[in-house]
């Protein structure tokens, strides 16, 4: 029988929102898509009682906000080709009603040629009538109780200190894609994280590791470029926790990507070690496919193995160790 529309959003909910950090995730995602240089993120218990981002961006008149919320609506795609060349953070226009539907959800945003804005709220999947608002331009989510009519998630969510904990690697990942950002982020009405804009990627990479020397990596090999900061091998660690990955300004996780720095290295690094730092992978957009996984966390390369490889060669090359550069 066909499912009703309230459990099919809980299901699609499932696939998006794993923790309070997925939804920071997503908003952050949809704030750097509309052209924000400002956000303040602010939780509380871990993001569990309520996560609150404000944004500068563009923001929404008031037909725009009402589609924002319905399943599947998203001003970044039109066609399948469109999916060949996603050059946006957020594509698929799942996040905002997943989110809203496991949550006390409400929107509030204005344009900056607006008189006024308008706020949206969405309990429990229960849309509620437009209402305007006075607001500064830009757009401010908050999300409450999450989880709270679905006990059974709820109750997989770990201690506030592990669910912080993600909600700032979430904003690590993004403060490091996107070095023009002003972050900052609250727990508990304290600052637990602020980053200013920086020169460049690069300083931004140093800021995070302070107490690190990095090494600055650049090259190009084909269609392919590279740009990474990366740590001396001698404190390299087990696991590569401290090896922030990103593809076209996307934060992932992809084990051979991480190979792929470590074997740049040679015998420098034992296996199983990984250097800390950040690399950087530029290609053109149809190079990859960014639709592979529901959170958006792991993408596919047309040329996998060719694409790794590259990454070793242009690194090993600047490195040092030629047997595996050229």
């Amino acid at each position: 029988r066909l499912l009703d529309d309230a459990l099919i959003d809980q299901i699609a909910a499932g696939e998006v929102v794993e923790r309070p950090a997925s939804v920071v995730k997503e908003l952050l995602e949809n704030a750097l898509d509309a052209g924000a240089t400002s956000v303040t993120v602010t939780i509380l218990e871990g993001g569990v009682d309520s996560i609150v981002v404000n944004d500068d961006g563009h923001g929404m008149g008031p037909a725009d906000a009402a589609l924002a919320i319905q399943r599947h609506a998203t001003s970044k795609i039109r066609s399948f080709d469109d999916l060949t060349h996603i050059k946006t953070l957020g594509f698929r226009g799942e996040a905002l009603p997943s989110i809203a539907s496991v949550s006390r959800f409400e929107l509030t945003t204005r344009r900056a040629e607006d008189v006024e804005g308008v706020r949206v709220r969405v309990h429990g999947g229960d849309v509620q009538p437009l209402q305007p608002m006075g607001c500064a331009p830009g757009t401010t989510i908050s999300v409450r109780d999450l989880f709270h009519a679905v006990p059974a998630r709820r109750k997989f969510l770990k201690a506030r200190q592990t669910e912080t904990s993600h909600v700032m690697d979430v904003c690590r990942r993004v403060a490091l894609a996107h070095p023009e950002l002003r972050l900052h982020v609250f727990s508990n009405e304290r600052r637990v994280g602020e980053w200013l804009p920086a020169k460049d990627w690069f300083a931004r990479a140093q800021a995070n590791f302070g107490d690190e020397t990095l090494q600055r990596i650049e090259g190009q090999r084909a269609s392919l470029g590279v740009r990474a900061a990366l740590g001396a091998p001698e404190r390299a660690r087990t696991g590569a926790k401290n090896l922030y990955l990103f593809v076209n300004g996307r934060p992932v996780r992809d084990a051979s990507l991480a190979r792929a720095v470590t074997f740049a290295y040679g015998s420098v690094i034992p296996p199983g070690r990984f250097p800390a730092g950040v690399l950087h992978v530029d290609l053109p957009a149809e190079e990859v496919d960014v639709n592979a996984h529901p959170q958006k966390s792991e993408v596919r390369f047309a040329a996998g193995s060719a694409t790794y490889e590259a990454v070793t060669r242009v690194l090993a090359k600047e490195l040092g160790t030629q047997a595996f550069g050229g």
